[in-house]
């Protein structure tokens, strides 16, 4: 059977629910989006414009949790490829914004530039396990002008092909987005058959829709993007001070803001994705080592399941500041809770430091220990072909079972897990070879993956088309 890994009773899940609605009904969320307020109102929300708090009735959260889809399917540029939600598959979304990069030649840390950008866009787009795209590191090298950000948008679109996930920031710059992605993706009627971009929403904790972000969103609301709901709560700094108290207050955030993009636009896609997280006690930031960001994921996921809505799970980030032991055991503890929980989406390769520095060692690091989690989710096989009782019968007490072709066929199956990376060569090998760690391992086949990949291209047409807009865009600076 699969492993399935709960750290909520149903009567716990029950309770945060209905302390959710007790807490929206009653203390509300401020939402200083003068729009979105409008919109709450109509739907049946309590507004209160001289302090811009709005209050949620029961019905009207239980109907925008009924409005919303279940299922769906995540698209992308490249031919074939979909990410169906709700199907019991797993892919990853690479961390983004980081504002340092640990430079894999110097291995010092240092700011990013656009070449960064560039190879860790490109890393994830090779690699398998990665099927959702965030931006990296903080792109400040496209964040000056109006033309610099439609750059932006055509440097994503044309480095990446499977499923984007981003936000704009204005109305104006959402406008420009929309003139790109539907100039790649063929319009808003074919992008919202194929989903190839979602929307990253950000509630601020506690208890905040802030008006700007929310605005940009609400300007691409016709276009049915699928909206990923991600407040942040940090317990002991923006949320209270205890594990379950961070998890209702991120449930209250979320379902705040899955009731407007119903209220403005029933049945959008919508993905449950709050990333609860804990204050570091000596510094009062996030580092994200902390082995209860497990918990805190997993505990997300088993809202989203409870709600029926597929889920981004978020489930801290090594503290440390380079590759290494304490970073590898700190992804692996809370990367093992999350997915022996199995959500659809799974955020966090590559960054260190609570996602201050981006390594791409580490990204290669994290895929392979997702690839060893995902291993564990897939539990033990008890179908019966697998319990070998011929195979038993066949082979003489105190023999063996190199010989048979079951193991053979185990070998090759899936039964074991073989990493590219495992030690196999004799100690005396590997001290003279100078004694290569796993950091070295990885590095080498980094380098393979940036110097052979290249991404799929976009037509002439579109190219021609995209020179256009940035034209524009630009002569409007």
């Amino acid at each position: 059977m699969e492993t399935d890994l709960r750290v909520l009773s149903d009567q716990e899940i029950a309770q945060v629910h209905e302390r959710t609605l007790s807490i929206l009904a009653t203390k509300g969320v401020r939402v200083d989006t003068a729009r979105g307020r409008k919109i709450l109102k109509a739907a049946g929300a309590d507004v209160d414009n001289t302090n811009n708090i709005v209050r949620f009735p029961r019905a009207l959260v239980e109907e925008a949790l009924r409005l919303a889809p279940k299922k769906f399917k995540l698209g992308g540029r490249r031919p074939k490829w979909e990410f169906p939600v709700n199907e019991n598959q797993c892919t990853l979304l690479a961390d983004g914004a980081a504002i340092y990069v640990m430079d894999t030649e110097t291995e010092e840390r240092r700011e990013p530039t656009f070449d960064d950008w560039l190879n860790a866009t490109r890393l994830i787009d090779a690699l398998d396990e990665v099927g959702v795209y965030w931006s990296m590191v903080e792109a400040t090298f496209f964040q000056k002008t109006m033309g610099d950000s439609v750059r932006y948008w055509r440097e994503m679109v044309s480095n990446f092909s499977k499923h984007l996930q981003d936000c704009s920031y204005t109305v104006e710059e959402s406008r420009w987005m929309l003139e790109v992605l539907g100039t790649v993706f063929g319009g808003k009627q074919e992008m919202k058959k194929s989903n190839p971009f979602s929307f990253l929403l950000t509630p601020v904790s506690p208890l905040v829709i802030e008006e700007q972000h929310t605005d940009a969103y609400l300007e691409t609301i016709e276009w049915g993007f699928p909206a990923a709901i991600m407040p942040m709560p940090l317990m002991g700094a923006t949320a209270p001070a205890s594990l379950i108290s961070t998890v209702m207050l991120s449930n209250c955030e979320t379902l705040a803001m899955l009731c407007l993009i119903q209220a403005a636009a029933p049945g959008t896609p919508v993905i449950y994705a709050p990333a609860p997280s804990i204050v570091d006690p000596y510094t009062g930031r996030f580092t994200g080592g902390e082995v209860e960001h497990g918990l805190l994921g997993t505990a997300v996921i088993e809202m989203a399941r409870h709600y029926g809505l597929p889920v981004e799970a978020s489930a801290g980030n090594p503290g440390h500041y380079v590759p290494g032991v304490r970073s590898g055991y700190e992804r692996a503890l809370n990367w093992t809770m999350a997915i022996l929980s199995w959500p659809d989406l799974l955020v966090g390769p590559g960054q260190l430091s609570g996602a201050m520095i981006l390594s791409l060692e580490q990204v290669m690091i994290d895929v392979e220990i997702f690839r060893r989690c995902s291993r564990l989710s897939d539990g033990i096989n008890t179908s019966d072909e697998e319990w070998l009782e011929v195979d038993l019968a066949a082979v003489e007490h105190g023999g063996n079972f190199l010989g048979r072709r079951s193991t053979r066929k185990a070998m090759k199956s899936g039964e074991v897990y073989v990493s590219d990376f495992n030690a196999r060569d004799s100690y005396e090998n590997w001290a003279a070879s100078g004694r290569p760690t796993l950091v070295d391992e990885v590095r080498e086949s980094l380098r393979e993956i940036l110097a052979t990949h290249q991404p799929l291209p976009l037509s002439e047409d579109i190219q021609r088309e995209l020179d256009k807009i940035e034209k524009r865009a630009r002569e409007t600076e």
